[in-house]
This record gives structure tokens, sequence and C-alpha cells, in this order.
């Protein structure tokens, strides 16, 4: 084929030889975020009252429709990254080492700007203690750990 070994590399970099647990990690990830979304919706649009109430969904920073909007494009590109890798075909499949450092470093610290969220709201609003309206912080652990998976998947591919 070609006698360029850095190609030949790059080539068998990006191929996936061997199914992995990243896909069905992922796909339970996209579907605990995907249950949040249809619970909010369930409580915006058809005011289902066995859910908890809206405040305790939406912290109110993004008006509701826009997060919505945002949430669904969110949950299309998850489907389409845990779908390719659980096939190992596609885009999002191909084994990119160099994308592993940079996610797993930026989950790290998705997870820390959320456990000082969780604090300060914790602090400004006593009430709220230990459980209360932090769904949408929680939900951002979820989002976090499906980067973190997608950082570990590319990991697989790096060098020892």
């Amino acid at each position: 084929m070609d006698d360029n070994p850095y190609l030949s590399q790059l080539h068998k970099d990006r191929q996936r030889t061997q199914p992995t647990k990243h896909g069905p990690i992922l796909a339970l990830i996209t579907a605990l975020f995907a249950c949040r979304v249809l619970g909010q919706a369930l409580v915006a649009f058809l005011g289902v009252t066995w859910l908890p109430a809206m405040e305790h969904w939406h912290s109110g920073l993004v008006p509701y429709p826009t997060l919505l909007i945002v949430q669904l494009l969110m949950l299309i590109l998850m489907i389409k990254i845990a779908g390719e890798i659980w096939r190992g075909a596609g885009f999002f499949a191909e084994l990119r080492p160099h994308w592993a450092e940079f996610l797993i470093k930026f989950s790290a610290a998705y997870v820390g700007i959320m456990v000082l969220r969780y604090i300060l709201t914790m602090i400004e609003h006593p009430e709220m203690r230990w459980f209360g309206p932090t769904i949408p912080i929680f939900f951002h652990f979820v989002l976090a750990g499906f980067v973190y998976v997608l950082g570990r998947y590319h990991q697989a591919a790096s060098p020892a």
C-alpha cells in the first residue's frame, strides 16, 4: 500500500481492532442524560406532578426553550458518538490518541467546577442542602463522565 511508516502508523492508530466496553458505557450515560431531558420536558410541558418541580430541574441560567434545544443537540451528538464507538465504525470511532489527554483533563476540570458550583450553591442557599434542587449539577457530573469515558477510549490507542 503505502511505504510511508508515518502514514502506516497513523492508519493503524485510527483503526479499532477489537470491541471495547466504552460504547456500552457511553450509551448508558447517554440514556441517563436522555431521561433527565425527558423528565424535565414532562414537568415543563405536561405538568407531571410525580417528578420533581421545575425549579429542581432548571437553574434558570438559560431560558428553558433554549436549554431544551441545546440538550437535544447534545443528545443527538452523544447518540452518534456512542453508536459509532459501540459499532467500531465512523468518524468518532477512529482512535485519536492525541485527543485523550485533553478530554480526560477537560472532564476533571468540569467535575472540579461542578464541585465548586455545588459548594457555592450550598453556601448561598443552605435550605437546599444536601439533595435539594441539584439535578442540574448532578447531570453535569454525568456529562463529565461521558467526556472522561470518551477520553479513555482514545487513550487506549496511546503508546504504552
